[in-house]
């Protein structure tokens, strides 16, 4: 099964994609070619390069974040409350339609 979501880049472009149910936010964007989702850890939440802010009120759908997701946040540039690390966003059909944007920093 596959969701829809939205990319809105930090220049404003939107770029529509298509995930899998169980793939990460992450690889869906690696997969699909979205700039801005560096990935440089490879998804082990270890560097914060796929940094990316859930538009409300998608974030109230997604699992809170660990301690882990937490500090790899400190580190990212202009995190606010909205801030996840997309390799940490497990893709299902309660998030078909997901809209994220894309950090400037990581153009």
């Amino acid at each position: 099964m596959t969701v829809e979501l939205t990319f809105v880049s930090a220049d404003g472009s939107i770029h529509r994609r298509s995930g899998t149910v169980g793939e990460s936010l992450m690889r869906a964007a690696v997969r699909t070619g979205v700039r801005g989702i560096l990935a440089e850890c490879g998804g082990i939440a270890a560097c914060a390069t796929c940094h990316c802010y859930v538009e409300p009120p998608w974030d109230q759908r997604l699992e809170p974040r660990s301690d882990m997701e937490d500090a790899m946040l400190e580190a990212a540039l202009e995190p606010t409350e909205f801030s996840r690390l997309s390799c940490q966003i497990s893709l299902s059909p309660a998030l078909d339609g997901l809209v994220v944007r894309l950090p400037v920093d990581q153009i």
